[in-house]
């Protein structure tokens, strides 16, 4: 359509266009441009089914656009959700790494296939990969922006970083922010609050930059936040700086990214962007709009589409006309087709690769570099004091090492220290630590498990080896998603080329005689079933001392659990085995050896089978006890030996019977070593209910030694 055009005698006014020049404006058009292109052309592609999923970016490209030339890639930290296509194109992703990723390719930067078309993951730009779970990335920003001000405190730690696997990409710059963004519909998660409030907090360097296209798939925006704009919701969080801006206008934009970068640069702490933005498309191609936007709502809301607002624009200014924008299209829709042409005959993924990159292949911890003999020294001490001091001398080897939770820190007020003894845990498992290495190698968090996981996420991504604590097992559920479906999956997701080592430190168990429904759960099971993260659960303080320095040393995610009932008893008692002491994982303990029956336990359990097999002996009766202590992966050669050496097994384990760990080790010896066997496999495990407060009902629940004597006397008769 012809438009009214400024002279082009004018001399070329920058000041006009918030100091951006004549060719910065025609760029932001050019990448407005190409991703909606993108965006089209894998909307053909997938309706010809040649690719498999589609999510746009169109009505965000203004804003995006504006973004891309605020941050530094490969200098700032990225974490884009899936409408950021323009950001991640000005940034310096191709259209052909897009096309890869739509076909799942098997040179797919991002995942190598193993992702959705959208999730960008790129470490060259320090773009992070995303999840599709909604909301996740801002806890995750928050871990990123601490190691920002880590990195600047402790040199030594980048260096170590530098040194570590993936190394290469362990970066810093004294001035860097985090980018994080998401949908308003992301906000309504408790993510994006409990990530706001630390960043808050903690003066951390985040800019959080909110699309809003006022549609959380089909649910309007007055339906998912109260009052109908999350920027009037968070506007009094302290420290925070608050733009709102009309994000389909890129210069809008840009002043107000420009500002919010400007603050957390300066180290002020996190901004906030709150952008109006417009959705011209469904959803995605597995939606359809026309099901719930009516004709003359969709007609107003094309009004706003950011591309031919900016076209229009920019000839009236005079600053293009109409030949060179074609010129510009033309040379795009070329781009594109090239781009696409090739991904389409890409090699996708051979099946052998499935497996790849689900753990570390750099550092194996169930190999016989893990393998030590102790240097005992000292008084025994008992499980929780051998948590402190493994702690302290990891952390003073290894400057990476941060431990943070709730209440974990001797004293959140630094300078009260002086006044104190000081807590350092609810069990005292982490005393003396902060006094030890200062408040920003061990600090307290808000009550908030999933941004406790998530900032550990973030950190270990970065570089730094988080070892966090979570500080009963029964409240771990609201840090589920973060253990399930990021912490586990980022080494997987994006093919290797990120990882995420950290150790989750986790007090579980009942046998409390008062614990409750609420502070005596276990769950174990739930995680092993979960590829990706290692799962270990000592019994001994010796144990602890040489699995906790494994699961540090070890460069994938480890949840660590720690048996509350253990912590303190006499029994299981060690010398401190010295400063390199480590124990492989996947190995087990053979706790007493026996020729008669097998049981394969672990935790609390052992204890209590070794007093059973005690009264056994008494009758007559040998019996050998596996202490399983590492349950992904687990010692199978070690449970195939006792099999075929008792020929009648027990599998034993503090959580419910039902569905639970013991059920899939029978399976695999009925399966497996079927032949070997004199008597059926039998589990002896809690009932299928929760603990009760009442000791003598948590007796009842929970299994006994009694009831390993009655189940071996079965075994015996069998």
């Amino acid at each position: 359509m012809p438009v009214q055009a400024r002279p082009k005698t004018e001399k070329y006014d920058s000041s006009r266009y918030q100091g951006l020049s004549r060719g910065d404006l025609l760029r932001i058009y050019r990448t407005m441009f190409l991703s909606r292109r993108i965006d089209d052309r894998e909307i053909q592609l997938k309706r010809q089914n040649k690719t498999y999923f589609q999510i746009s970016g169109a009505g965000h490209e203004g804003v995006l656009a504006a973004a891309g030339l605020v941050l530094r890639p490969g200098y700032d930290w990225i974490y884009p959700y899936y409408r950021d296509r323009a950001l991640c194109l000005e940034l310096g992703v191709t259209p052909l790494e897009m096309f890869l990723q739509a076909v799942g390719a098997k040179d797919d930067p991002n995942s190598g296939g193993r992702q959705m078309p959208g999730h960008w993951g790129i470490s060259r730009l320090n773009i992070l990969p995303r999840s599709s779970s909604t909301g996740m990335q801002y806890t995750h920003a928050v871990g990123m922006a601490e190691a920002s001000l880590y990195f600047a405190k402790f040199p030594r730690a980048l260096e170590q970083a530098q040194q570590a696997p993936l190394g290469e990409f362990a970066r810093h710059q004294a001035d860097e922010i985090v980018y994080v963004s998401g949908g308003d519909g992301s906000t309504s998660e408790g993510e994006f609050f409990e990530g706001l409030n630390s960043a808050c907090l903690r003066e951390l360097p985040i800019l959080f930059l909110i699309e809003d296209n006022g549609w959380a798939i089909s649910v309007p925006v007055k339906f998912q936040t109260a009052g109908g704009n999350i920027a009037k919701l968070v506007e009094n969080f302290p420290g925070l700086l608050m733009e709102e801006c009309d994000g389909s206008d890129p210069l809008a934009s840009y002043a107000a990214l420009t500002r919010a970068a400007g603050y957390c640069r300066a180290r002020k702490g996190p901004s906030l962007v709150h952008a109006q933005v417009t959705r011209p498309y469904s959803h995605s191609l597995s939606d359809d709009e026309k099901l719930y936007k009516s004709h003359a709502l969709r007609e107003e809301e094309a009004h706003r589409d950011p591309i031919p607002k900016f076209a229009v624009f920019l000839v009236r200014e005079g600053i293009v006309d109409e030949k060179e924008l074609e010129a510009i299209e033309a040379e795009v829709d070329r781009e594109v087709r090239e781009a696409s042409d090739k991904a389409l005959a890409a090699e996708i993924p051979a099946k052998e690769s499935i497996l790849i990159n689900q753990y570390s292949h750099d550092v194996d911890p169930s190999s016989s570099r893990f393998e030590s003999v102790p240097q005992f020294t000292g008084e025994p001490r008992t499980m929780v004091e051998m948590v402190s001091a493994t702690l302290a001398d990891e952390m003073a080897r290894d400057e990476r090492i941060v431990v943070f939770g709730e209440d974990v820190a001797d004293c959140s007020c630094e300078e009260d220290l002086q006044h104190v003894k000081g807590k350092g845990g609810v069990f005292k498992a982490t005393v003396g630590l902060q006094r030890l290495y200062g408040s920003m190698r061990v600090f307290n968090t808000p009550i908030a498990e999933a941004c406790i996981v998530g900032s550990a996420l973030g950190m270990a991504a970065r570089g730094l080896k988080p070892v966090a604590e979570i500080q009963f097992f029964d409240y771990i559920w609201p840090a589920m998603m973060q253990l399930r479906n990021e912490l586990s999956l980022i080494r997987w997701r994006s093919n290797g080329a990120f990882k995420a080592p950290a150790v989750i430190r986790v007090a579980t168990g009942g046998y409390l005689t008062g614990g409750a429904i609420y502070h005596s759960q276990s769950g174990e099971s739930i995680f092993t079933h979960t590829p990706g993260i290692r799962v270990v659960m000592p019994s001994t303080a010796l144990d602890l001392c040489g699995l906790l320095r494994t699961a540090i040393r070890c460069d994938d995610p480890v949840l660590f659990l720690e048996h509350k009932h253990l912590y303190r008893q006499p029994y299981n008692r060690s010398p401190y085995p010295g400063p390199d002491y480590t124990v492989p994982f996947g190995r087990a303990r053979v706790a007493r050896a026996g020729n008669d029956v097998s049981i394969i336990t672990y935790g609390a359990v052992v204890h209590r089978a070794e007093v059973a097999a005690a009264q056994l002996e008494r009758e007559g009766v040998s019996v050998e006890i596996i202490d399983l202590r590492s349950l992904s992966p687990f010692d199978w050669d070690a449970i195939a030996a006792t099999v075929r050496k008792t020929n009648r097994v027990i599998v034993a384990h503090e959580d419910m019977l039902s569905w639970g760990y013991g059920a899939e080790i029978a399976a695999r010896i009925a399966d497996q070593l079927f032949d070997e066997l004199d008597a059926p496999v039998r589990r002896v495990a809690a009932m299928d209910t929760f603990c009760a407060y009442q000791p003598k009902l948590e007796d009842e629940i929970l299994p006994q030694s009694a009831d390993l004597v009655a189940a071996v006397h079965e075994l015996l008769a069998y």
